[in-house]
């Protein structure tokens, strides 16, 4: 079932406010199911964004619970933030945080190739660095690198209303 965003004045569906979402916000949130029990790792990403498919990158050690519960379910869901500052107001119900946010669910591959593992590595270095990087298989054998196919997501943010900016 899909679900839509409750607060529809939130919505974001500019593909430029998107990407900036995207560009600023660093740190991916991934929830996975182990077993019965929900499990949660915020790691650092790459993504790109071609004709409206988002596909983001990351990596980590070869073996571990995140890997184990990858490989048996590779359902997550994914959530990213950023512009993240308090509201204050006179009364208690006009306090809040303003934030952007994409959520979004996806399936998790783990890359083997060689050649799809460099080139996902230096995706992820491009957008947390904005630097290029290149990587031989020497460096990407020692990582597992995961590739997240993201079939839906949702992007919202609430800006600190205009009477409160500092």
């Amino acid at each position: 079932m899909k679900r839509g965003i409750t607060r529809r004045e939130r919505e974001v569906t500019d593909k430029n406010a998107i990407l900036e979402i995207l560009d600023k916000s660093m740190i991916v949130h991934i929830a996975m199911i182990d077993g019965d029990e929900p499990y949660l790792v915020p790691m650092n990403y790459g993504y790109t964004m071609e004709d409206g498919k988002l596909t983001l990158y990351v990596h980590g050690a070869t073996e571990g619970r995140k890997i184990d519960v990858l490989r048996s379910n590779p359902k997550v869901f994914i959530e990213m933030d950023c512009d993240i500052a308090p509201i204050e107001g006179k009364l208690a119900c006009q306090y809040g945080t303003s934030y952007s946010s994409i959520m979004g669910t996806g399936t998790a591959v783990i890359l083997e190739d060689p050649e799809d593992k460099m080139k996902a590595l230096s995706i992820l270095m491009k957008t947390q660095t904005g630097k290029d990087f290149e990587f031989n298989e020497r460096l990407v054998s020692i990582v597992s690198v995961i590739r997240i196919d993201v079939a839906e997501y949702t992007a919202k943010a609430r800006p600190i209303p205009p009477g409160l900016m500092k």
